[in-house]
């Protein structure tokens, strides 16, 4: 398995489990039961299940209206696009520069 399937293998499960455990403080909320602290909820988001947090708010309807965690969750959103369009822009220099051809 290359590096790069790898990776998108960790982050696709990344993203399961935040709907998840999203999905589990939604039913926890309802049932008056043990809560997800919102920082964890954040943290699952901010390191690599921003589009699970995403979808589970939007699917769910969890957290929608409750701030700043909607907008801490767009911020986060916002900073994994620019990682990845850096990344993406970057591609092709680190492809030439290692070699590869173009």
């Amino acid at each position: 398995m290359t590096t790069t399937l790898s990776l998108a293998a960790v982050l696709l499960l990344l993203n399961v489990i935040t709907f998840c455990v999203f999905w589990w403080d939604k039913r926890a909320a309802r049932g008056n039961s043990w809560r997800v602290a919102e920082s964890q909820l954040l943290s699952l988001a901010l390191f690599g299940g921003s589009i699970g947090a995403w979808a589970a708010q939007r699917l769910l309807r969890h957290k929608t209206r409750k701030e700043p965690f909607r907008t801490r969750l767009i911020t986060i959103l916002v900073l994994h696009a620019a990682v990845l369009s850096v990344g993406l822009l970057a591609l092709p220099w680190v492809l030439v520069t290692h070699g590869f051809p173009s």
